[in-house]
């Protein structure tokens, strides 16, 4: 299927919403992502444009910007004039909510909870994995170097600390045996950048650490496009299912005259070509229809537990472990 049957498909979806299909009057649309998605959105935005151009005749440039998903949430706090945002954890729209820049039922508004690609959390190591990395109690070993963002502004450092977290809560003796744990993982992990791609370039470019802790997709691209034959991905025995949300910051859309143009940007996600995009920057697809089976030989079955098995509220646990003076904190600061 063509990307230019993008916008079509994406029209249908107004119809369901209720929301005229008339062209708007801005040539430009701002989508803050986190640190991540850059090829994932340079593909779809190049395909977005042309589709766009041929079924209204007028251009649209689609706009990016990128970094830590916490700090670009932020940023749109402070006046960053996002159309889109694409995050990396739905904390982060949900401050976006609270702020009265994003609707509250958000998750509702595209289909499973506005989740249009998935991923994991999975190890790189060094050809050979020298440490014999094997799974997360391998980890806090003495002597290893572990390169991971920090959670207080990176999804990705929230998500690997969650997925950290919530192995040692089910497999060594729940809550107590999990902060253990996670501090002494932490007191292996010396630098926290910022952003997740900030550690890759720790990881890769610096030579520094034995083990990145990264998202699945970020793994996949590094073995095989930065670092080919360089390195491994290791998959622990559990694993937490990431789910980076979608969200049209409506305040702003309002006053760029592009809701519609948002809408139909953020649907096209969910379009068999949308999913082949994410596909073949290894983000695990939603629906594999249409998609090459050598694009999904990349995804691995693996055991995943959720969010919600674990933690339950989004709001409750970004205030235990993330806010300022929670868990991280009181174990980082011991270090």
């Amino acid at each position: 299927m063509k990307l230019l049957k993008l916008a079509a498909t994406a029209l249908a979806v107004f119809a369901v919403l209720g929301i005229s299909a008339a062209a708007h009057a801005q040539d430009k649309l701002l989508n803050v992502s986190y640190d991540p998605t850059r090829e994932l959105y340079k593909a779809y935005n190049a395909g977005f444009e042309a589709s766009w151009k041929h079924k209204t005749g007028k251009a649209i440039e689609v706009q990016q910007s990128h970094g830590g998903s916490g700090k670009q949430a932020r940023a749109v706090l402070d006046g960053l004039g996002a159309d889109v945002v694409t995050l990396g954890i739905p904390s982060d729209i949900d401050a976006l909510a609270k702020a009265g820049l994003v609707r509250h039922d958000w998750p509702t508004v595209f289909p499973n909870h506005s989740v249009p690609y998935t991923s994991t959390i999975a190890f790189v190591v060094r050809k050979g994995n020298p440490k014999g990395i094997k799974d997360w109690g391998d980890l806090i070993k003495p002597g290893v170097n572990v390169v991971t963002p920090s959670p207080k502004s990176s999804s990705g450092g929230r998500w690997n600390y969650l997925a950290a977290w919530g192995w040692a809560e089910l497999t060594q003796g729940g809550k107590a045996s999990a902060r253990n744990y996670v501090a002494k993982l932490y007191a292996n992990a010396p630098i926290l950048d910022s952003g997740a791609r900030g550690s890759t370039v720790t990881f890769v470019d610096r030579g520094q650490g034995d083990v990145l802790i990264a998202w699945e997709n970020e793994a996949l691209l590094i073995t095989k496009s930065l670092g080919a034959g360089k390195y491994e991905i290791v998959r622990p025995s559990l694993t937490i299912r990431a789910e980076p949300p979608i969200a049209v910051v409506d305040k702003n859309v309002d006053e760029h005259g592009t809701r519609q143009i948002a809408i139909n940007y953020l649907s096209g996600l969910y379009t068999p070509e949308g999913q082949k995009i994410a596909a073949e920057n290894f983000y695990r697809p939603l629906y594999t229809k249409g998609v090459p089976k050598a694009e999904l030989a990349v995804f691995p079955k693996v055991k995943e537990f959720t969010f919600e098995k674990v933690f339950g509220s989004w709001d409750a646990t970004q205030k235990a472990h993330f806010d300022d003076g929670g868990v991280f904190d009181q174990i980082y600061a011991k270090h």
